[in-house]
């Protein structure tokens, strides 16, 4: 499609202020690795926060939720939303705990905590495994949105859209460090955010949609605006539901929901100032994540089902576009080209943010794992701290060079959603329990990832077809849980010195740490308890979840016209919020 003048102006300015931003961030992020990948752990929690939801708010989240409203209805982003029990666990039990490590990347934990040449080759195997491979996939998968965005609405080619994007963004992720990252993120969040609300008002106005009331009416629509599936199906309510909220959401490692926290998200609780900061930044992330980015890509996706009914219809209008990567995610891209003038523009500046900031987290957090945990662990451990940040500079231009490789092999984002649940299936139970069971050792984590992965390729094979997609994800969590578990009892625990003093540093629920409490009081040390009981934090996590999912339902039913149970939800938020902070004080 063309594009007119006005819209061309707000892209390049877009352009043009990311670049600066880099620039003026280089300054501090050179002189130090604390700089360039924690940003001096000196900024603001707020600004913490919304880097975090920036980072989720990718080119490839909105595709992939109107993929799934459109074929599961709005009730299928419960495989996602699940992930929200995972959010305030880390809000109320960890962010806490990480903070108080004191350490640069999340994978310095495993020398922290574990002992011996098995903890090394941890720390060293997850700086690759995770900072590169896994990391590479998660990257590609966000080029791969853009693809199809830019195929759609610019009509360019995939390996047009990837060298642009990838050379804009290597440029700042490198200069710029966290800190240039974390300031680009702010402002291209609030971009997308307004980008995208205009976009689903201006959407669900055209002719052919016909408003709100006419749209959740439509026959196309009104089998999909659900939030719950039907419960008397269990064929849907199994899959869509029940196995997210009761197994997906503690059993399976995904980045931004990682069990007991991990990845991005821990570097950012590490980059704050203090403990409460890294509670309040990964609350506010929760909170906008879940509850206040969703409802304009899901009006979009409603929208596409009378505008669009069917891959045929897009086709037609369309009819360039590769049969290989036209699916239902396209449907996002394909309604945005209704958009007029000054508009369009700004959205796809919104969606180049969103692209962007996804990017460039994964560009600086891959590469503090092969800076930190492998470079300067196994080659070089007297490297200056200018040599440093370097070696991550380079390291940032490799990655996305890998990625942008891999971008153009994927297809679509759901089946590289699936494809990164299955990896992680069976490990989440293991990153929750480390911190609460002295007796996991490094062998349980090793164990954990090499039997998930080898599930996971199984899973993948052909002869596998026959068996549903949360069936082998079911399969994955038992096997790979079950594998750890034994793991850890027949192999020998974490020496006694190594666990006291991690329990010494981060001071932990005392409930499964009894052996090393008794081995500390014998040295004469005295045992004072930390902070708030376990119970009271399960408390919080569970008045967290419900007051972000009435903020999120109670949208959704205020949009739907349905004023008492909007009233409810209210209800349901205030009262929750109030018991969060009467546990808090």
């Amino acid at each position: 499609m063309n594009l007119a003048g006005l819209d061309w102006t707000i892209i390049v300015v877009f352009f043009v202020l990311t670049l600066l931003i880099g620039i003026w961030a280089s300054k501090k992020a050179g002189q130090s690795t604390q700089d360039f990948f924690l940003s001096g752990r000196n900024m603001p929690w707020w600004l913490i926060g919304v880097s975090m939801v920036a980072t989720t708010f990718s080119a490839d989240t909105p595709n992939f939720v109107t993929q799934v409203v459109r074929q599961n209805g709005v009730a299928g982003n419960w495989e996602w939303w699940a992930f929200l029990l995972t959010g305030m666990a880390t809000v109320f039990v960890y962010a806490k705990l990480w903070r108080r490590s004191g350490i640069t990347t999340d994978l310095e934990f495993y020398e922290l905590r574990y002992s011996g040449p098995e903890a090394i080759f941890l720390r060293g195997f997850r700086s690759i495994y995770l900072g590169v491979f896994f990391n590479i996939m998660i990257m590609a998968t966000v080029l791969l949105a853009g693809t199809k965005i830019a195929g759609v609405m610019l009509g360019i080619s995939p390996f047009q859209t990837v060298l642009l994007v990838s050379l804009i963004t290597v440029f700042y992720s490198a200069l710029g460090g966290l800190r240039g990252v974390m300031v680009t993120d702010f402002f291209q969040f609030v971009l997308s955010m307004i980008g995208m609300v205009a976009a689903a008002v201006y959407i669900v106005s055209l002719p052919e949609v016909g408003g709100v009331s006419n749209l959740i009416s439509h026959p196309n629509v009104s089998g999909k605006i659900d939030l719950f599936p039907d419960f008397n199906d269990l064929n849907v309510a199994i899959p869509l539901f029940f196995i997210p909220i009761a197994v997906q959401w503690w059993s399976v490692w995904y980045p931004g929901a990682e069990p007991g926290g991990g990845g991005y998200v821990a570097q950012r609780m590490l980059s704050t100032k203090n403990e409460k900061d890294a509670v309040k930044a990964t609350f506010f992330f929760n909170a906008a994540h879940y509850a206040l980015r969703p409802w304009p890509w899901i009006l979009i996706a409603l929208a596409s089902l009378i505008v669009f009914p069917d891959l045929a219809s897009i086709k037609l209008e369309f009819p360039a576009l590769a049969d290989d990567i036209l699916k239902d995610d396209v449907a996002f891209s394909a309604m945005l080209t209704r958009l007029p003038t000054g508009l369009l523009g700004l959205v796809i500046a919104a969606l180049i943010a969103a692209l962007m900031s996804t990017i460039s987290t994964h560009l600086n957090w891959g590469a503090s794992y092969v800076v930190n945990d492998f470079y300067v662990r196994f080659f070089n451990r007297n490297a200056s701290q200018k040599l440093q940040v370097s070696v991550g500079r380079i390291t940032t231009v490799i990655l996305m060079i890998l990625a942008a490789i891999l971008a153009l092999a994927l297809t679509d984002a759901m089946q590289a959603f699936k494809i990164l649940l299955q990896i992680g299936a069976g490990t989440g139970l293991l990153f929750i329990l480390r911190w609460f069971w002295w007796r996991i050792n490094a062998y349980s984590e090793i164990t954990a990832m090499v039997v998930s992965f080898i599930i996971a390729i199984i899973m993948e094979n052909d002869i596998m077809d026959d068996i549903l997609p949360w069936q082998k994800l079911l399969i994955g969590v038992v096997l790979t849980t079950v594998s750890w578990i034994v793991a850890t009892l027949i192999t020998r625990p974490t020496d006694m010195q190594v666990l006291k003093s991690f329990f010494t540093l981060i001071k932990p629920h005392r409930g499964g740490w009894q052996p090393v409490i008794r081995a500390l009081k014998a040295d004469g040390t005295s045992i004072t308890k930390e902070g708030r009981s376990l119970s009271s934090e399960i408390l919080m996590m569970f008045l967290g979840c419900c007051a972000i999912y009435a903020a999120l339902f109670g949208t959704g039913y205020l949009i739907y016209g349905n004023a008492p149970y909007a009233a409810m939800s209210l209800f349901v938020f205030v009262v929750s919020l109030l018991g969060i902070t009467k546990l808090w004080k």
